[in-house]
């Protein structure tokens, strides 16, 4: 196999990866989260806001791996 099959073939494994992660992240900090309004429904708006800080934080990751995606297309060919 040479260089540039081996990156036609792990770009795409590697963006893969890193959406399972962010889409098993988001499960537990969203399951985490609706957890935490159930017991304390009184403090909703700040444990929402805390959430949606933390799934932005874990959307930039995925948005990055897509970025660097881009990179090594474009050194492919």
């Amino acid at each position: 196999m040479d260089f540039q099959s081996a990156f036609a073939l792990s770009a795409p494994l590697g963006v893969g990866l890193a959406a399972l992660g962010s889409g098993i992240g988001l499960g537990i900090a969203v399951a985490g989260a609706l957890e935490a309004i159930g017991r304390q429904p009184e403090a909703s708006g700040k444990i929402l806001t805390n959430m949606i800080i933390g799934a932005a934080l874990i959307e930039a990751l995925t948005i990055y791996a897509l970025v660097v995606f881009f990179i090594v297309l474009g050194r492919i060919g």
